[in-house]
């Protein structure tokens, strides 16, 4: 069984940083991509940002030059630092990965985590 656990979420002010966490345990053989993706209330989820196995990374034009993703392959675990966080950047935060089982390739979810930017 493979469980993806996120942590870093929260309230912060507009201007502010947050770093989120997502660590993926269990039976793993690898894991090719890793990103992260948003949903705010009543809007559709959102691509935040991806990372392959590689070192090439992919932003959604609104984080661009506010928000970086990197992974630790070691730990299995993504990051995803967030500076100058505006109130649209409020939603839940879901972690995303695709990864190498024993059963066959697999795409899983974590629970998500609540980033609120407000004054």
């Amino acid at each position: 069984q493979v469980q993806l656990v996120e942590s870093g979420g929260g309230l912060v002010q507009p201007g502010g940083s947050l770093r989120l966490s997502c660590a993926a345990s269990g039976s793993i053989f690898s894991i090719n991509a890793m990103g992260w993706y948003r949903q705010a209330p009543g809007k559709q989820r959102e691509l935040v940002a991806t990372i392959p196995r590689g070192s090439s990374t992919n932003y959604a034009d609104s984080v661009k030059g506010r928000f970086t993703i990197s992974r630790d392959n070691a730990k299995n675990t993504v990051y995803l630092q967030m500076l100058n966080l505006k109130p649209e950047d409020t939603a839940v935060y879901l972690c995303h990965i695709i990864a190498n089982l024993r059963a066959g390739i697999y795409e899983l979810w974590g629970q998500g985590t609540q980033v609120t930017v407000s004054s």
